[in-house]
């Protein structure tokens, strides 16, 4: 469990990382180049480690359905997206959102049992969960406009004055 919890803790850490060099990144390069740098030094950094950590065993597929191969294409819609909802919403409102939409998702694949997922069952708390969270970033979106046009209000009348 302890395991688990640093590496989820590990990801999300990764991910905010990994999203502020992607915006910088496509800042200069645009964001298809951005997205084909990304997946292509992770394939490289992936094709290279793997190899070191797990020798010839690593293309060894057992059972691979078809549909799994898709996921290199999916991450494709991950990156192009993250990247431009960062450009345009921000860094933290962005991942916020992200990570959000993440959440309610795989609560609807596992309480349907979607994508061979094991089904879990849906209860009324967990769906809350959800919506406290997603109260939380509506929070601090709206906390952060106000305060953005609190701003510019107190600057506006301090170059009128």
């Amino acid at each position: 469990m302890i395991a688990g919890l640093m590496l989820a803790i590990t990801a999300g850490s990764l991910v905010g990382i990994q999203t502020i060099f992607n915006s910088k990144v496509s800042e200069r390069a645009g964001s298809w180049a951005t997205t084909a740098l990304v997946l292509g030094l992770g394939f490289a950094a992936s094709l290279v480690l793997g190899l070191l950590f797990e020798g010839k065993g690593m293309f060894v597929l057992h059972d691979m359905q078809l549909w799994y191969w898709f996921s290199g294409v999916i991450g494709v819609g991950v990156v192009i997206s993250l990247v431009n909802g960062i450009r345009l919403l921000g860094p933290t409102l962005g991942v916020s959102i992200m990570l959000s939409s993440q959440l309610g998702f795989a609560l609807l694949w596992d309480s349907f049992g979607w994508l061979g997922l094991e089904k879990v069952p849906f209860t009324p708390a967990k769906l809350l969960g959800v919506l406290i969270i997603v109260g939380g970033i509506v929070l601090f979106k709206w906390s952060g406009g106000r305060q953005a046009a609190k701003s510019a209000e107190t600057t506006e009348f301090a170059e009128s004055t």
